[in-house]
């Protein structure tokens, strides 16, 4: 299974990306209305360079002709030491395996000799899960490429949307999620040896996908989905417990209300399209989906 830019979605940051159309050079929207109703569908990526500093102008119209913002998760009002503790909190209530014992002599030491070769002591990880371990790893691979979470496209949908005094709707609590990534890493050696396996091209890996959102490259998103969850156990585990169980139980909460008053839905791009896409399943609501 090929390296995992949507599945990442964390305390730190995930990119996802978002199947659009290749004739328009840029993100997509999309328009999803029912009963006279207009909602907006905006793909977003978590992380970004100085080229992503300001949301497209009719997105920030999309959100001005909404009544709400609705996003994956707001910890606008938590300061760090607030996450810090939410954080520890989510650990100590948990059975935390050590590395040497929720991997393999193989992988633990594939990732050992990954911290090497950063000057990193794999001490520092005593103590934490696998699926921390991971996410600081993507985090890592992330800043070499020159991405930041300070210009992550949700962040700047929920600091936009806020300058217009919109309410702010989450889909999920920092709990909720921290849930999800401990669900994942029941497959724990196959998550990171599959993650690790792919972090000596990474910085392509990542280049190339943001260069497909930001100009909207139908056929590389497509192919991005399909390699990051291919047939493998871990794959199937995490595409069903990161986007297919996600996407079905926020149609189901956001559905009813979309059908009265207009929403703008900014989520991690991959859960849009597909058979178990957002775009897909909010059709079988009787929404008219259209690209802006």
């Amino acid at each position: 299974m090929k390296l995992k830019l949507n599945v990442v979605q964390s305390l730190f940051f995930v990119i996802t990306l978002l199947l659009s159309t290749l004739s328009q050079a840029a993100p997509a929207l999309w328009s999803a209305e029912k009963n006279g109703v207009t909602s907006y569908l905006f793909g977003t990526v978590h992380v970004g360079d100085t080229s992503m500093n300001g949301l497209p102008d009719q997105v920030q119209e999309a959100i001005k002709q909404s009544k709400y913002t609705v996003v994956e998760l707001d910890m606008s009002n938590l300061s760090p030491l607030d996450i810090q503790r939410k954080l520890a909190n989510f650990v100590a209530s948990t059975e935390v395996k050590s590395l040497q014992e929720a991997l393999s002599p193989a992988v633990y030491k594939q990732l050992k000799n990954y911290f090497t070769k950063r000057g990193i002591n794999i001490e520092l990880f005593r103590g934490q899960p696998a699926w921390m371990v991971m996410l600081t790893i993507i985090q890592l691979e992330y800043q070499k490429a020159g991405y930041s979470e300070k210009f992550g496209i949700d962040k700047q949908v929920i600091a936009h949307a806020k300058q217009l005094n919109k309410s702010i709707k989450p889909l999920e609590t920092f709990e909720q999620q921290l849930s999800m990534f401990r669900e994942v890493a029941k497959m724990s050696d196959e998550m990171m040896g599959q993650t690790l396996s792919q972090m000596e091209d990474a910085k392509t890996f990542i280049n190339d996908m943001i260069t497909a959102w930001k100009t909207g490259d139908e056929a590389r998103l497509n192919k991005y989905y399909h390699l990051s969850f291919d047939d493998t156990a871990y794959a199937r585990l995490a595409e069903k417990t990161l986007l297919i169980d996600r996407n079905h139980a926020w149609v189901k909460s956001l559905s009813s209300a979309m059908g009265k008053e207009s929403h703008f839905i900014a989520v991690g791009a991959l859960h849009l399209p597909l058979e178990h896409g957002l775009i897909t399943l909010l059709k079988e609501q009787g929404f008219t989906i259209k690209r802006i």
